[in-house]
């Protein structure tokens, strides 16, 4: 068998075990891995804040409000955007 037949087919196995296990961990958990940090709350209960926000609150432009009520920006990076509206 050529090298690069066994070199596709190990590829194809490798991405088919880590479909199945996703796969596994969906049916076992009943929801998708969350990542975003916008809604996992252990990202936010251990204080990880989206790098937009994070670089704002260093260089003081963050305007950040510590009640998200009042329309500040609260973790989650879809509130923090890359062109920072005035």
């Amino acid at each position: 068998m050529p090298t690069w037949t066994t070199v596709v087919l190990c590829a194809i196995g490798a991405v088919g075990f880590f479909v199945a296990g996703m796969s596994l961990t969906l049916i076992f958990k009943g929801r998708h891995i969350d990542s975003e940090i916008s809604t996992n709350k252990n990202m936010q209960r251990l204080g990880i804040k989206c790098a937009v926000q994070e670089t704002r609150e260093a260089d003081g432009t963050a305007d950040c409000a510590p009640d998200p009520a009042q329309n500040g920006c609260t973790g989650n990076c879809g509130a923090c955007d890359i062109q920072h509206k005035q």
